[in-house]
């Protein structure tokens, strides 16, 4: 950080890329020290409200032990300070991958999209850190089955009643 004052949006922005950054570099450690240490609670899309800061670290560590490789994409990031709370809400482009291949090759790369809010208090010395995190996966148009007019291609499932990502 530089001698000058960061704004509190600066901040947060600073302080909502360190979270993303820790989960892509598979660092529990530094990803702890993006979370409060009161009352806090997360929800990864498809997974119930887990609360504690034990339960939400623990997820976390649960993931990226099952995550060979993960990069976010974030866009339509908007932040918004009132005092010591601020609202992070932005889409999360994600790139992951599964473990390698037998051969040694990369292993299939997916890609998804989640919206996420993610709220933030100013905690001891001014650190913004994480108090809640929310993410819901968004269901996308397959334009395949738009163009053959095989299915609905909507809502997330296609004319075959599977998911479309």
């Amino acid at each position: 950080m530089s001698g000058e004052a960061r704004t509190d949006v600066e901040a947060v922005e600073a302080a909502n890329a360190a979270l993303y950054d820790a989960v892509e570099r598979g660092d529990l450690d530094a990803l702890a020290e993006t979370w409060l240490h009161d009352d806090v609670s997360v929800v990864h899309p498809g997974w119930p409200v887990l609360t504690g800061r034990d339960e939400v670290l623990r997820s976390y560590a649960l993931i990226m032990a099952n995550t060979e490789y993960i990069q976010f994409f974030l866009t339509d990031v908007e932040v918004s300070v009132a005092g010591d709370t601020a609202l992070v809400t932005c889409t999360e482009n994600i790139l992951s991958g599964g473990p390698a291949e037998e051969d040694g090759s990369a292993g299939p790369l997916v890609g998804g999209l989640v919206v996420a809010t993610n709220v933030f208090r100013r905690a001891e010395g001014g650190r913004w850190r994480v108090w809640a995190h929310h993410g819901s996966p968004v269901l996308v148009e397959d334009e395949d089955d738009d163009e053959d007019g095989g299915g609905e291609g909507i809502d997330g499932v296609d004319g075959e009643g599977g998911t479309v990502l």
